[in-house]
């Protein structure tokens, strides 16, 4: 795989531009369209090819993969003090920790 195709894509028609259009994650000033999703997704990956080239003359560095980039389970995460409160107070009714019921809150509403 080249190093293109180490980033993470996401492809969508836009009736506003009446063409699909892609994306990548790690770069969110990049995008390209096409008639076809497979098209999209091509002139995106050439587009992401020649931006590598580039850094890469330039000696600078490019976003590192999300599918490389490590996530130790842990993050700060700041509330308003009234939001933490009904947070808290629900973890107690249903029995669970404030952590659990945020994680299970953020997993189902990733699922939609």
């Amino acid at each position: 795989m080249n190093a293109a195709g180490r980033y993470t894509y996401e492809v969508a028609f836009s009736p506003e531009d009446e063409a699909y259009v892609s994306r990548v994650l790690e770069w969110p000033s990049l995008a390209a369209h096409g008639g076809t999703a497979e098209v999209a997704l091509a002139e995106l990956r050439s587009v992401v090819a020649g931006v590598l080239e580039e850094l890469a003359r330039a000696g600078e560095s490019a976003p590192v993969p999300l599918a490389e980039q490590r996530c130790s389970g842990h993050f700060a995460l700041r509330m308003p003090p009234e939001l933490h409160r009904a947070l808290a107070r629900e973890a107690q009714r249903q029995a669970v920790s404030l952590n659990q019921l945020i994680a299970t809150r953020l997993a189902r509403s990733l699922s939609r």
